[in-house]
């Protein structure tokens, strides 16, 4: 008789959030605007014409939220801090606010002391709007760099003790393409010079937190410092030379572009061939920062992609994406968003390609699904969400077996979200929570995706 295959016992799996998404809070306790408060207050950029001012109020429900962690007895927690929670303006001559600072650390004590390790996020998208106002933020590389540094020297100093874990950036491709390119996020910038500057200096503001982590803090407190990128898989959708091409070109434009330059010190060439001069690059200098500067390769993943050449796009590399196969059929179970199909092969092969790609131990720091129309269910509907349990069981299969089959190092797994919470640009008409909350009242009602993650890992991790 076979032993069923298991993760190892030192697996981190949990739940992720992001600051902006859950706290609320807006001005209390000397919090000051971020970029996402100033543009969810532009009329026609939030689908709903919603905010993150109440969001799921868990700045003040933060104890509720623990408690919830620990019944779906999780291993982990991943969050993020608001950086105008901690310096309300940003910079580096700017006050630090204690408040903030006291606030995230009863949290992270709270979290130990109910055993539950943090993974905690520096930046989640939501820049100081002192800073954006003062020097255009992400645009100006001599400014942000330092600040940045700044900021998360004061995180270093003030959590470290506690933290074992950090991740620098949340989706930088997100940040620069869908701030900076088409404009959907915050600032809301529509440019095709803009997005690649921004994602140049976040690569250069990771690389220097990291290298002040290392050389002032990792002796002393002994953890572990890197980044999460976001990818999809990507499939060529025939068995055309274009296709497959193309394939390897959107990898590179979603991907690479951040990897390449963190993992190996440069940027992938098919990106070079399109944006030419339009994108910057790094001195020696900067390259002896960069390359090697993650201790782990953090991903965010949701779907798979079926690629073709074609469009005049370049922020997504000049080709078109689909779920529908050449015959008609789709890859999976359709969700709420349109981007986003079920189809758990696809994240088996993302994590054996960047393990053998880049080497490092992988954390999976989000993955999740909006089921179809749940936000018009009442609770009593909404709780039983099938469509995300099918996802949830065909990617905890194939994280399986990259693990136990393929031996790719994958250490830890973050579902997305604790919350149904601000899902940016949709509001809240989007719910990708494992926990229903009314918007209303606040309440909290586990649904079965969380019942189903609990008993999952309970069976398939080693004890």
């Amino acid at each position: 008789m076979t032993t069923a295959a298991k993760l190892p016992k030192s697996f981190a799996w949990g739940y992720a959030t992001a600051a902006y998404q859950i706290e609320g809070a807006a001005n209390k306790d000397g919090r000051e605007p971020s970029i996402w408060d100033t543009f969810a207050k532009i009329q026609g950029k939030i689908a709903d014409g919603s905010s993150g001012d109440v969001a799921t109020d868990s700045y003040n429900r933060w104890q509720e939220d623990v408690q919830l962690l620990k019944s779906y007895g999780v291993k982990a927690y991943r969050f993020s801090l608001s950086w105008s929670r901690i310096i309300p303006k940003g910079g580096r001559e700017d006050p630090v606010n204690e408040q903030g600072i006291k606030h995230y650390r009863t949290l992270i004590e709270e979290l130990l002391k109910e055993g539950i390790i943090p993974f905690v996020t520096l930046y989640h998208w939501d820049l100081p709007q002192a800073l954006d106002d003062r020097y255009g933020g992400w645009l100006d590389k001599a400014e942000i760099v330092q600040d940045f540094a700044n900021y998360a020297k004061l995180c270093f100093e003030s959590f470290g003790d506690l933290v074992q874990n950090w991740i620098t950036f949340n989706e930088p491709w997100v940040i620069s393409i869908l701030g900076y390119g088409n404009g959907i996020f915050a600032p809301g910038h529509v440019s095709n010079t803009e997005p690649w500057i921004v994602a140049h200096n976040i690569i250069l503001a990771h690389a220097h937190a990291v290298k002040l982590y290392r050389d002032e803090f990792k002796e002393k407190q002994g953890g572990q410092i890197g980044i999460t990128l976001d990818s999809t898989w990507l499939i060529p959708y025939d068995d055309t030379d274009a296709s497959k091409e193309a394939t390897l070109r959107a990898m590179e434009f979603r991907l690479g572009r951040f990897a390449d330059p963190i993992y190996k010190g440069y940027y992938p060439s098919r990106v070079k061939d399109v944006l030419g001069d339009r994108l910057p690059e790094f001195t020696p200098e900067e390259v002896e920062i960069v390359k090697g500067s993650s201790d782990f390769f953090g991903l965010n993943t949701y779907t798979t992609h079926l690629v073709q050449d074609g469009g005049d796009d370049e922020l997504n590399g000049l080709v078109k994406t689909t779920h529908a196969r050449i015959d008609g059929t789709q890859l999976g179970t359709q969700s709420d968003l349109g981007w986003l199909q079920t189809y758990g092969p696809g994240f088996r092969w993302l994590l054996n390609y960047l393990w053998k790609a880049y080497e490092k131990p992988i954390y999976v720091t989000e993955n999740g699904f909006p089921v179809k129309g749940e936000n018009d269910l009442f609770v009593e509907e909404a709780v039983n969400d099938i469509d995300r349990q099918e996802y949830f069981r065909e990617y905890a299969e194939a994280l399986l077996q990259a693990v136990t089959e393929d031996g790719a190092d994958v250490r830890g797994y973050f579902g997305w979200s604790l919350l149904d919470n601000f899902e940016w640009a949709e509001g809240y008409k989007i719910r990708f929570g494992v926990t229903h909350v009314d918007y209303t009242t606040q309440k909290r009602t586990p649904k079965k995706s969380a019942e189903f993650l609990t008993q999952w890992f309970k069976e398939h991790i080693e004890e």
